[in-house]
């Protein structure tokens, strides 16, 4: 089925143009006669509803996410400004800090203010979105999946926590922790079972119970279950980080007990955003946020287009980065 960016490319304008035209807002008659005849090409048909529903909605779109200070979230924030800018619509930025209540606040916001349509990435399995879907405005989901019938991008979560743990094994390590965000959120339970399963085949012996922590996607959650990890009769030699920022309190807890990678072997999901480590110390699953939130923003605007088939999840591919540090 054809999409505004295909028309768009067809009839070498933008896609803000394309909406303009079945919109019926003001373009030049050689923009619309080019547009109409791409459509026609293509048979491609604007959605009645939709068409209508954008009469009434500003140029804006509303990204919500969880925390603003995760340079993950950020970077996928830079890649919906790209597509929304270039498509002439402006994006608001809302920090839910992960509270279903200031999440709430935003979408009853994004309503009040015919906001065009909404990326989110949920604060939890409690985040409710019976309001702006009423509405009838678009909304695609990133980053975690919901129970919603809605559009969604997401990452290959289990293979990543599986290529985490598959490469410290390979480099020797025995004895490899999990650490990852909430048990609730389904990105890091997702993540757990990749190491899970990766242990588990090559490592039955293990308690693998006892070697698994959950925190915060944060600092200092890292920094809490390290310290409880290095308490344990027999430590870890190795630990998988379930995000970037869990990474960071791990590896600042075995900096300041001497124990830096490689002797631990440490694996972060995500970029690094900040380590005072070489890049070559520690095996990095890179996760696509840029290309996430540049695929959100066109399914986005394809639906604010009058896009009516049927709903969609899109899984991104990882990208691992194995430490080539030599475990003394």
């Amino acid at each position: 089925m054809a999409t505004i960016y295909d028309v768009a490319e067809l009839a070498k304008v933008s896609p803000a143009t394309v909406s303009r035209v079945f919109n019926g807002t003001s373009v030049s008659e050689d923009k619309v006669a080019a547009v109409r005849d791409a459509a026609a090409k293509l048979n491609f048909t604007p959605n009645r509803t939709a068409r209508t529903l954008r009469r009434q909605s500003s140029e804006v779109i509303a990204l919500v996410i969880p925390d603003i200070e995760n340079p993950y979230f950020t970077e996928m924030a830079r890649g919906v400004e790209d597509v929304a800018s270039e498509a002439g619509y402006s994006v608001v930025l809302c920090n839910s800090d992960a509270q279903v209540e200031k999440e709430a606040t935003y979408l009853r916001i994004a309503i009040a203010e015919h906001m065009s349509g909404i990326i989110i990435a949920t604060a939890d399995e409690n985040s409710n979105l019976d309001s702006i879907l009423a509405t009838g405005r678009p909304v695609v989901a990133v980053d975690r999946s919901t129970t919603y019938d809605i559009d969604g991008v997401v990452m290959a979560n289990r293979a990543a926590g599986t290529s985490a743990a598959k490469d410290l094994l390979d480099a020797g390590y025995r004895r490899i922790a999990y650490i990852g965000g909430p048990e609730h959120i389904d990105t890091a339970a997702e993540r757990a079972a990749g190491w899970r399963a990766a242990l588990s085949a090559a490592r039955p012996e293990l308690d693998l119970d006892e070697l698994e922590r959950f925190a915060t996607f944060r600092v200092d959650g890292g920094r809490a279950a390290m310290e409880e990890l290095l308490a344990l009769p027999e430590p870890p030699d190795a630990v998988v980080a379930g995000n970037n920022l869990i990474g960071v309190g791990a590896i600042q807890v075995l900096t300041e007990r001497g124990l830096t990678p490689p002797q631990v072997g440490v694996a972060v999901i995500g970029s690094l955003p900040f380590t005072t480590l070489s890049p070559t110390a520690v095996t990095v699953v890179r996760l696509p946020a840029r290309h996430m939130g540049v695929t959100a923003a066109r399914m986005l605007l394809d639906r604010i287009g009058g896009d009516a088939q049927p709903s969609r999840t899109v899984v991104l591919r990882n990208e691992i980065q194995p430490a080539s540090a030599v475990r003394s």
